[in-house]
């Protein structure tokens, strides 16, 4: 089965219970479509880019998973029925994206450099 991992990024205004509730539903969506979770990421409220629907900042939220492909469409179709998500992006993992997410995952990166004297 294909490996996925989507983020998006919701509307401000909610309450970070709210967002949480959002979360967990767009992670149901995927269970039901028969997809398998491998990792969540709930990033929290950070400063957009640039501005979205006259907004400035949003919940940013992350999670990989195991799916086959019929799901992705349906997905998507969530996010795009929600007026809370301001952005959204699922992209197909390759085998070398597949190991930097594990990498990543075992805090491979972001280590303080060590220095030998």
């Amino acid at each position: 089965m294909p490996q996925y991992e989507t983020t998006f990024i919701l509307t401000p205004t909610l309450s970070v219970e709210e967002a949480k509730t959002a979360f967990e539903k767009f992670l149901n969506v995927a269970k039901e479509g028969g997809a398998t979770i491998i990792h969540t990421e709930e990033m929290g409220l950070k400063t957009l880019a640039y501005p979205i629907k006259k907004k400035t900042s949003g919940y940013y939220f992350y999670f990989e998973f195991q799916a086959p492909g019929t799901l992705i469409s349906k997905l998507e179709r969530e996010y795009q029925i929600d007026t809370n998500v301001l952005r959204f992006l699922t992209v197909t993992l390759d085998k070398h994206a597949i190991a930097f997410n594990i990498k990543r995952r075992e805090g491979a990166f972001n280590q303080p450099k060590t220095t030998t004297e």
